[in-house]
């Protein structure tokens, strides 16, 4: 592949590594642990994997020399890191034994059960050192729950000698890990399963996991774009900037770019549904931002908006839950109905509250929130408009109040979605270091018998080589919830805690960001420079983990 001058400059750059990483290993082991919610329930189905101790990585004096060959799978979406996780686990698995083999399945899990794979040779891994993107073997959303589908996969698995795999995911991917494991384990097939936290999202996060990989660069990669808008906004002073960022079932990337940025106005969804607020009371507060403005002379201004936040309406919300059980029971009676009939269909199946929330919805909205969902059942809410819905709503509200005398501005909107921008971004210092920490914990969980864990790396606003490294049963973080109509388990989401230190520092000044000209404009990820520039943890992590 052709190569620009970043990128051959930084392929020169080494990982830091925690300094129990840095030479032989063992694992000390904590106390037995046990699911976050519904005990009973995620112990018998996960009989085998349930239990089992935190561990974590400290030097040895003995070296290791395993023989084993691992296999690696990308799941999902992309985050800036991915590749580093891969080199960190080749690195270590080779240095554990020149003999060994890491496989990469590709374009996801489906690669494992199909067996289209590929040897990483070191020539394919270093092409890609600290680089963005999934493209050394792609990714993909097939998701790994059914027997037949283990079983396949343990045909290639055989075949190539595999003593594990790895599955770098979000939380559906890692769910997926530990039912592979679990099966596996009562098999007892001999073959482990270890999971890796990746999600730009940031909602893969517990006391355990204090980060997802690609939360810190793909959050600097947005900040630096919305300062970009921002100075033009402030340069221009005509129009009102309505950015929708990632973030479909938290609010953590809005949050981080607001405290980053310091907007005129940011939403968070897990405020607007504690607040049981309405679709039209958003609109109010924001037209009450803009007219005081307004009043003012500054007719301007900027506001960030989480993708999902219509799920996070609850009048919304409701309409969603009774949606994805009616999809589930009823979706192939009329999928194939023309538009109307469709939606006549769906009203008629709702309750009485949610069919009148339903039919207040422009139609392109009510059929996203009905009928277009990705694989794993999601409303795919990145599709839905939320920042024109929204601009177009204080437009006619504005233009309303300016009839009663209640506004005396002028109101323009741009529309801005950063959604890719960030996921394949070359990933920052903190990225490149924490996913070659997590590759070679992966390494370490694998080479010291463990499976159904999750890699993991602690202590991260300090230096890297004070990060504590080990691993979590991925058992620990799950509950059951309702997915398409069943009850299932999965990993609990992290969502925005309104209590947390990162909200209440925002929450402590944003009425003075929506009135005055607070801007900060962080220009973009530094790779080199004062540590103080280029090595700073986001500020949601560094709120979090302040004494």
């Amino acid at each position: 592949m052709e190569k620009s001058a970043l990128q051959i400059s930084r392929s020169a750059y080494q990982p830091k590594l925690p300094k129990a990483l840095q030479g032989a290993v063992k694992i000390k082991e904590g106390n037995p642990t046990q699911s976050v919610d519904d005990q009973e329930d995620i112990k018998k189905l996960f009989p085998n994997t349930y239990g089992m101790p935190v561990v974590e990585f400290v030097p040895s004096e003995e070296a290791c020399n395993t023989k084993m060959n691992v296999g690696i799978i990308l799941s999902g979406g992309q985050a800036p890191g991915g590749h580093n996780v891969i080199t960190g686990l080749f690195d270590q698995v080779k240095k554990l034994n020149p003999e060994n083999r890491l496989y990469g399945f590709i374009l996801g899990p489906g690669g494992l059960v199909d067996h289209n794979y590929m040897e990483l040779t070191k020539d394919i891994i270093d092409e890609y050192r600290n680089t963005g993107g999934f493209d050394m073997i792609g990714s993909g959303r097939t998701k790994l729950e059914q027997v037949e589908q283990f079983e396949k996969g343990l045909e290639i698995i055989r075949e190539l000698d595999i003593k594990a795999i790895v599955i770098i995911g979000g939380d559906d991917s890692n769910t997926n890990a530990c039912v592979l494991a679990e099966y596996y384990a009562a098999k007892n097939y001999g073959v482990q399963v270890i999971g890796c936290p990746k999600t730009i999202d940031g909602d893969l996060k517990n006391a355990q996991i204090e980060t997802s990989f690609g939360f810190d660069t793909a959050t600097k990669t947005y900040a630096e774009l919305i300062g970009n808008i921002e100075r033009d906004c402030n340069s221009a002073r005509k129009y009102w900037h309505f950015i929708k960022v990632m973030g479909r079932s938290a609010s953590h990337i809005a949050l981080e770019c607001a405290l980053q940025c310091q907007p005129n106005i940011c939403i968070v969804s897990e405020e607007v549904e504690q607040k049981d607020m309405t679709l039209n009371q958003i609109v109010d507060q924001l037209c009450e931002a803009i007219a005081y403005r307004a009043a003012q002379g500054n007719n301007f201004g900027t506001v960030i908006i989480p993708e999902g936040l219509i799920e996070f309406i609850p009048a919304i919300g409701r309409l969603i839950q009774e949606l994805n059980d009616l999809l589930a029971a009823h979706g192939a009676d009329y999928k194939d109905l023309d538009k109307t009939a469709q939606r006549e269909y769906i009203i008629s199946h709702l309750s009485k509250e949610n069919a009148a929330t339903f039919e207040t919805l422009p139609e392109g909205v009510a059929r996203q929130l009905s009928l277009d969902r990705d694989p794993h059942g999601n409303v795919q809410v990145s599709l839905i408009e939320t920042e024109k819905l929204l601009s177009e709503m204080c437009e006619a509200r504005l233009a309303q109040w300016k009839k009663e005398g209640k506004y005396v501005g002028k109101f323009a909107a741009l529309h801005h979605f950063f959604g890719y921008e960030g996921r394949c971004a070359a990933p920052s210092n903190f990225d490149a270091d924490y996913c070659y920490a997590l590759g070679t914990s992966a390494a370490q969980l694998i080479a010291n018998g463990k499976t159904g864990y999750m890699a993991i790396v602690q202590n991260t606003t300090a230096p890297a080589d004070e990060w504590v490294a080990g691993g979590v049963p991925i058992t620990m973080m799950m509950n059951m919830e309702r997915r398409n109509g069943e009850m299932k388990p999965v990993i609990r989401k992290a969502l925005v805690e309104l209590e947390g230190k990162p909200f209440k520092a925002f929450a402590a000044v944003r009425d003075r960001w929506a009135k005055e000209r607070c801007y900060v404009y962080p220009g973009p990820i530094q790779y080199w420079g004062p540590s103080e520039v280029c090595d700073q943890p986001t500020k949601t992590l560094s709120l979090e983990q302040s004494k």
